[in-house]
């Protein structure tokens, strides 16, 4: 997360913030009263510390709205390109390696195979569920498996 303000001896400060479970540290933090706080300036001063943390532990850049926070905003996509879902899929992906939750997930997927691979169970289940079916193509694979876990939880709450 970005901040930037300016102190009561108009001394122009930015801070980069992580945002985690344990709280909210800061990474960086300057006094920037000599510099025009440009696009291109606040830029490299996150890239930088993204460098520093590494790339692969963050999930999300936060700033404000500006039209200097925005100029960097394009200027990081361009060079760090990245979707909301490509981050959930990695989430989701994680979460589906949790002995917790892979056992549900694996009976779940064995079930919904089970079911679609035999013509008459698929043709009752249809009937019973009035035509509902519970594989839903999801964005991606680890989408899709908590979709099914999602069908399968609503039909054995009916």
């Amino acid at each position: 997360m970005t901040d930037a303000w300016t102190n009561r001896k108009r001394r122009s400060i930015m801070n980069l913030c992580v945002h985690r479970r344990e709280g909210i540290p800061f990474i960086s933090s300057r006094e920037d009263s000599d510099a025009s706080h440009t696009g291109t300036y606040i830029f490299d001063y996150v890239d930088k510390c993204i460098e520093d943390v590494g790339p692969e532990k963050v999930v999300q850049v936060v700033t404000g709205n500006a039209s200097n926070n925005m100029a960097a905003a394009s200027l990081m996509e361009k060079k760090r390109p990245s979707c909301a879902a490509y981050t959930v899929n990695l989430m989701l992906e994680a979460i589906d390696k949790l002995p917790r939750f892979k056992n549900a997930i694996d009976k779940t997927r064995a079930l919904t195979i089970f079911i679609y691979a035999h013509h008459p169970t698929l043709s009752m289940m249809r009937k019973m569920t009035k035509k509902c079916d519970i594989v839903r193509l999801g964005v991606t694979r680890f989408a899709t498996n908590y979709l099914c876990c999602k069908a399968w939880w609503r039909r054995r709450s009916n």
